[in-house]
């Protein structure tokens, strides 16, 4: 029998596809018109000019859906997220269209995060354990929550280098999230979470398979996405602090860890090759593990299929091990078997580019 709640979650997931399906070919028409475009230069893996701006797009699908579609029960942090979200929004659009300094952007986000913090209460206050800590002092907790809100958006816009990663890795990992809300009664978290999916199918149908409409979802996009998904993973581990519920998961920062495995362990990965070598952690490069995956021959689709699979696998692994490992230990495994990974990943990149270079030496 289908519920109330599951009509209304469908509902606005169909709302916000609806919403961005529509609106794209009129924002790609305006970008054309005002020379609204991303440029390849030698960072970019697209050989010609794209609109940015996808994540007007998606804004609008996520807000207008969680806001005109009836809820079940309205929830302060609603109001409390749009809120933050208009922040993240004027922040990204600035970006796309303007070029923003890399302390401004990153002051809008801190803007953001400190709303979804202090005023929306939306933060970390137990790590379940993990070094034999439990409870989280106010101020402690707060900075830790300033801290992985950050985190998370910059980890999404880094990974938004190649057609549909960014937004793929959004789709698999809001579902994830979105279905353990609806498990553990929590519809209306799940109602967020599935608006979100439903804005970012939309906007992969556009971004991957578009010809004329084809269009970036630039840091509009991404800044927003990393954002709900901040919110969503913290709520994830409060809800988690309940051990009563059947659908309770053992070492859940951990399991959000392997939820969210690719944006965040190739933003841990990249800012710490770029530390060793001596430059700035945010100076963009073409070391993301998407860049590799390119090097090796894979096009931008096979390389997103591959990245959002192996995140699926990780999901699957994370929710089975966790009621067999600690924290530290799942975290430890997490860690190592995505070095490994990453490790041959660059060994294949770095054969096939001599390869290449000398087929053209000799050709």
């Amino acid at each position: 029998m289908v519920t109330q709640e599951v009509l209304y979650i469908a509902a606005s997931f169909v709302a916000a596809f609806i919403v961005v399906f529509v609106s794209i070919p009129s924002i790609v028409k305006v970008a054309e018109k005002k020379h609204l475009f991303d440029l390849p230069d030698h960072r970019t893996s697209h050989t010609h000019a794209i609109p940015t701006l996808g994540g007007l797009a998606i804004f609008a699908g996520f807000i207008l859906s969680i806001s005109l579609v009836p809820n079940i029960n309205r929830m302060p942090e609603e109001s409390i997220l749009v809120a933050a979200s208009i922040i993240i929004f004027f922040i990204g659009l600035k970006d796309d269209i303007l070029v923003t300094a890399p302390l401004t952007k990153m002051s809008g986000q801190i803007v953001a995060a400190v709303i979804l913090v202090i005023i929306g209460n939306i933060r970390i206050s137990s790590l379940h354990g993990f070094y034999g800590i439990t409870q989280i002092e106010y101020i402690p907790s707060i900075l830790l929550s300033i801290f992985l809100i950050v985190v998370i958006i910059n980890a999404f816009n880094l990974i938004d280098g190649i057609d549909g990663l960014s937004s793929g890795v959004g789709i698999l990992t809001a579902s994830t999230y979105g279905v353990w809300f609806y498990l553990f009664e929590k519809a209306q978290w799940s109602n967020i979470s599935f608006s979100l999916v439903g804005a970012l199918l939309a906007f992969f149908i556009y971004n991957v398979f578009g010809k004329t409409n084809k269009i970036f979802m630039g840091d509009t996009g991404s800044l927003l996405l990393g954002l709900i998904m901040s919110v969503l993973t913290i709520e994830f581990n409060e809800f988690n602090k309940v051990t009563s519920s059947f659908y309770s998961i053992n070492a859940a920062p951990a399991v959000s860890f392997g939820i969210l495995i690719i944006p965040l362990f190739d933003t841990l990965r990249i800012m710490f090759v770029r530390i060793v070598q001596r430059k700035s952690p945010f100076m963009p490069d073409r070391n993301h593990i998407h860049h590799r995956l390119l090097d090796i021959g894979f096009s931008h689709l096979q390389a997103t299929c591959i990245l959002v699979l192996v995140n699926a696998i990780y999901i699957v692994f994370v929710f089975l091990a966790a009621s067999r490992f600690e924290i530290l230990r799942l975290m430890l495994l997490l860690l190592l078997i995505s070095m490994v990974l990453s490790y041959i990943a660059t060994l294949f990149a770095e054969h096939s580019i001599k390869k290449n270079i000398n087929r053209y030496k000799n050709g």
